[in-house]
């Protein structure tokens, strides 16, 4: 009797473990894990629910931001209820051998999970990107540029001066010029055709 009593109790402790083992061990809402691609994109993947979980993957690259979003029901899977943990992150590490997150990846299937009916896969249900911050820095350097090229095309107008005249002086006859005419005058009169220059000049001196 004791013996059987015994054996009772090795059978329930026994079941009890088991179902220990079996009880899956939830990863908390909110919970994040941050990787990289092969082309050093910058994600995010963030895990919700309960027994049907939903992922979403972030990313931010120097051209785009794009996101997925996966749906699924991994607890099916008797490893993810043992190891929450490392499921998400052997996902991590299949992504990082990606060049673009959320490309070639219509379902996420990893080696914990093999064997695991398709239920427990993560599928893809849910896809989008948009331009990033670098995309739009070039279209305004590009419209700067343009600007720059037609403002420096707009004409330059010149202004003319007029041109400065010269004064003109209005010619008078000079007093010098009156007493040399008249000493001329004279010393044709009364000189010497080959003296006229030299007796001009003495005539001219003495009229002053």
């Amino acid at each position: 009797m004791k013996s059987f009593a015994l054996l009772f109790l090795v059978v329930i402790c026994g079941l009890g473990g088991l179902g220990h083992k079996l009880k899956p061990k939830k990863r908390s809402d909110g919970e994040v894990i941050n990787f990289r691609t092969k082309t050093k994109d910058v994600c995010t993947m963030s895990m919700s629910g309960d027994e049907e979980m939903k992922l979403r993957i972030e990313c931010k690259s120097q051209a785009m931001t794009y996101w997925c979003e996966f749906t699924g029901k991994p607890s099916v899977c008797r490893a993810f209820r043992n190891n929450p943990k490392i499921y998400w992150n052997q996902i991590a590490m299949e992504l990082r051998k990606l060049p673009h997150a959320c490309e070639s990846t219509q379902v996420l299937k990893i080696t914990m999970c093999q064997k695991a009916p398709s239920a427990a896969f993560m599928k893809q249900i849910a896809a989008g990107m948009e331009p990033g911050d670098a995309a739009n820095q070039v279209k305004s350097v590009q419209k700067t540029s343009t600007s720059g090229r037609g403002a420096g095309k707009s004409p330059i107008k010149k202004i003319l001066k007029p041109p400065i005249l010269p004064l003109i002086k209005p010619t008078r006859h000079s007093q010098g010029s009156e007493n040399e005419t008249e000493a001329m005058k004279l010393a044709r009169e009364h000189c010497w055709e080959s003296l006229h220059g030299f007796c001009s000049y003495i005539i001219g001196i003495f009229r002053g």
